[in-house]
């Protein structure tokens, strides 16, 4: 029977072996691996388009590939393997991101490197859904944001860290020895939840079809919408975001890593916002940091023309995306009664749909003639749209008491 207090006390588990401290970080490592093979990628396209003989654009299809199979994944793990154990999910879940990121690593040719860039990606929403499930677990019901928001700290370091070091690695030992080491950091992580995390049974009676009752709640759509909408702002300008910097801004190429580190940062610090806030009223969480993305994405077009004010926003506009991440994850774990691991991976295809709207939108701004800057007031109106879909939501939940 489900617990609408404490709506992942089906995952309760003992005392991990070693520790929480020791569980979260496994959890988080996963994170990390998949935000480093998600996002190093970008910078390596030059190499990989000459490697494999074809143009940049037709390389960067490889981004798309692996996006599709986030939001295919996602769900499908979700339900196939819904009676799976937690623990075992996890463990095979980072096992086979690391064999698709060694098939990338080895592919010959173009058809090759997307269909293993897809293959990487089929993992990734599962493993964060049921990764935060694990995280939620492992603490008190009233700190279960804070937990999940350590869990994806994960994919916020990655951007500070692992991508930066694996496009190294990239650059001075070829492409390929990139994927090598996201593949390494996979199989470690699988390793290190097999020794850090006990066995974890399913919850009882679960099984595909009470997965996909999920998809009957106009709760999780909205939840849903939110994520694909309001979260879209920030890829309309990180996709754009090197242009955007050496044009308008006058940086050189050399110090545009130094800027992505900020944001990075930024995604770090907001993560553990994020977190302490849902502890604190997700609802009230989730449209805090939908204003604080419509304002911080604003003042982009505001700020580039500056190299010290559009770094100083950047970061703040690092912060509010990923403030965004805890609470929404908490708030499916809410309302997906007893669909969670299907829920909790939703919204990562739901943060996939976000990243292929948000540059899309992006796009048509700058092929328009509107400048590089566009790209921030793009990202403000897509935030707002996803303030609205919020408002709705919260008046869905009014009448729903009454």
């Amino acid at each position: 029977m489900s617990n609408a207090a404490d709506p992942v006390a089906v995952d309760r588990a003992v005392t991990p072996p070693y520790g929480v401290g020791i569980a979260e970080f496994a959890l988080a490592l996963g994170g990390f691996a998949l935000g480093t093979g998600e996002f190093a990628s970008m910078g390596l396209l030059p190499d990989v388009a000459r490697d494999i003989h074809v143009a940049v654009p037709t390389a960067g299809h490889m981004i798309s590939a692996y996006a599709l199979g986030v939001v295919f994944g996602a769900p499908l793990l979700a339900a196939v393997f819904a009676r799976t154990a937690r623990r075992a999910m996890l463990v095979g879940l980072m096992g086979f991101f690391a064999f698709a990121n060694l098939l990338c690593a080895v592919a010959s040719s173009y058809g090759l490197v997307i269909a293993a860039r897809f293959l990487a990606g089929l993992p990734h929403g599962a493993y964060f859904g049921i990764a935060s499930l694990v995280a939620a677990s492992l603490v008190p019901p009233v700190k279960r944001a804070q937990a999940v928001a350590r869990m994806m700290l994960g994919l916020s370091i990655a951007n500070v860290v692992g991508v930066p070091f694996a496009t190294w690695v990239g650059q001075v030992a070829g492409w390929r020895a990139a994927f090598i080491v996201v593949a390494a950091t996979g199989l470690a992580t699988a390793m290190l939840c097999r020794i850090a995390l006990r066995p974890m049974p399913a919850p009882a009676g679960a099984s595909p079809l009470t997965e996909l009752g999920a998809l009957k709640s106009g709760q999780v759509w909205l939840t849903l919408g939110i994520a694909a909408i309001g979260f879209g702002g920030v890829f309309a300008v990180y996709s754009y975001i090197t242009p955007m910097l050496t044009i308008v801004s006058g940086m050189k190429e050399a110090q545009v890593p130094l800027v992505l580190s900020v944001i990075g940062a930024g995604m770090v610090a907001g993560s553990l916002f994020g977190g302490w806030l849902a502890d604190r009223g997700v609802m009230r969480a989730i449209g805090i940091t939908l204003v604080l993305n419509a304002c911080t994405l604003g003042l982009v077009a505001l700020t580039a023309h500056s190299k010290a004010a559009v770094t100083v926003n950047l970061f703040f506009v690092g912060f509010a995306a990923l403030s965004m991440g805890p609470p929404l994850q908490t708030r499916l774990m809410d309302i997906a009664a007893d669909a969670q691991a299907l829920a909790a991976a939703l919204n990562h295809s739901a943060f996939n749909t976000a990243n292929a709207l948000g540059a899309w939108l992006g796009g048509i701004a700058i092929a328009a003639g509107l400048g590089w800057t566009s790209t921030g007031p793009i990202g403000a109106l897509l935030a707002v749209c996803g303030l609205v879909i919020w408002c709705a939501a919260r008046r869905m939940s009014a009448r729903s008491a009454t």
